[in-house]
């Protein structure tokens, strides 16, 4: 069940839900679609960015159409749990474009990472030169998607 923010009203919900689909509607485009003024429309938008719900616009590229079709997902263990050693790891796979979503589990591994790849060659390239030399790595985990069933980046609002 959704617990919707009761500072949000059904015009702001509007607004967040478009925009979802399509960051790239007009002002007046997004006004007319919620039957608000252009003006009023523009300043609900601002406050919704101000309040950090709306936190950038972005262009979501088609994988396989830049050549990166494959998807993996990889377990990784750490050696140690600490604040120091989870701050290097998070530290360093910010530099890897490779990597699209990291993220820290409660859980037998550590991180769940997202991998991208162009083909069997760029994974183990992936796997060996970039996540088994990662600060504090004992362990990695791969697991590789066949096909993607769901994938949103929209929020249920």
């Amino acid at each position: 069940m959704l617990h919707p923010d009761p500072a949000l009203d059904e015009r702001d919900r509007a607004i967040l839900k478009l925009l979802q689909q399509d960051g790239r509607l007009t002002n007046l485009e997004l006004a007319q679609q919620i039957n608000l003024s252009p003006s009023a429309c523009l300043r609900r938008v601002k406050l919704l960015e101000e309040r950090g719900l709306i936190s950038r616009y972005v262009m979501l590229l088609d994988e396989k159409a830049v050549g990166l079709p494959g998807t993996a997902f990889v377990l990784v263990t750490l050696d140690q749990q600490g604040r120091t050693a989870l701050d290097a790891f998070e530290a360093a796979i910010q530099r890897h474009p490779e990597v699209t979503e990291c993220c820290l589990l409660a859980g037998a591994a550590d991180y769940m990472v997202r991998v991208a790849y162009a083909d069997s060659a760029d994974f183990e390239r992936i796997h060996t030169d970039i996540l088994t030399q990662l600060p504090g790595v004992v362990r990695v985990q791969s697991t590789l998607a066949l096909r993607t069933v769901k994938r949103t980046t929209e929020l249920p609002v």
